[in-house]
């Protein structure tokens, strides 16, 4: 009964970082499409306090997005 704990166990531990980098690939994705979105509204608008708010956002979407991107590239190099 021990042996078949400690398989599950490790089984569990290998799945972690599958479903992490899962977790942050959708992260990834949803963070390039609001992105995408923000420049859109950028490109559209013209109130400058409008303007600004939508360059406080891209920067904000683009530290994300680094963030998700050196996680994901931690993982992979953890796995070999």
């Amino acid at each position: 009964m021990a042996e078949a704990a400690k398989r599950l166990w490790f089984a569990r531990r290998r799945e972690e970082p599958d479903e992490e980098r899962q977790t942050l690939m959708e992260g990834l994705g949803q963070t390039r499409a609001l992105i995408a979105q923000a420049y859109s509204g950028f490109n559209s608008a013209s109130d400058p306090d409008l303007i600004e708010s939508y360059v406080f956002e891209i920067n904000a979407l683009q530290a994300r997005y680094s963030y998700l991107l050196r996680r994901v590239k931690e993982l992979e190099e953890a796995r070999a």
